[in-house]
């Protein structure tokens, strides 16, 4: 199955991404943080037809359990910690209709003493009994085929 998306390698869109993805026919970005919610991108102001999926380092597990690369510190904040961040980003997106759009690691989250967050997270969200779990790809074509 041919890429329908990219998110780049962490989060660097350079000035050439754009055009790359426009070759590729590509549907979607997810690299961008200019917004909560899944907008078009503009290429000197015209439309692309690629939906950006935003995404935002609050919504990422890496910025909270891995190592600064350059310093060799290791931030430490505790599971219970993320686990209500990304709880508290979930419900607020719900209230307000919009995307939560999360991103974890394997080599991050993977581990033994971090994987439940992922699966409490994913137990609180189906709760709710109104949740789209979905595909970027999914997603993308929901905003591309309904625009707001």
């Amino acid at each position: 199955m041919r890429p329908v998306g990219l998110r780049t390698p962490s989060w660097d869109f350079s000035p050439s991404t754009l055009r790359i993805e426009r070759e590729l026919g590509l549907l979607y970005d997810s690299s961008l943080m200019a917004d909560d919610d899944c907008y078009e991108l503009l290429e000197d102001g015209e439309p692309t037809g690629i939906v950006e999926l935003p995404v935002e380092w609050i919504r990422d597990d890496a910025v909270y359990f891995n190592m600064h690369r350059f310093s060799g510190l290791r931030p430490y904040t505790a599971p219970e910690t993320v686990f209500d961040i990304f709880r508290r980003e979930f419900d607020r997106a719900r209230e307000e209709g919009g995307l939560f759009l999360l991103t974890m690691h394997p080599h991050v989250t993977g581990y033994r003493s971090r994987i439940w967050i992922l699966e409490r997270l994913i137990e609180h969200i189906q709760a709710t009994g109104d949740a789209w779990f979905a595909t970027h790809a999914e997603v993308a074509a929901y905003v591309r085929d309904h625009p707001a």
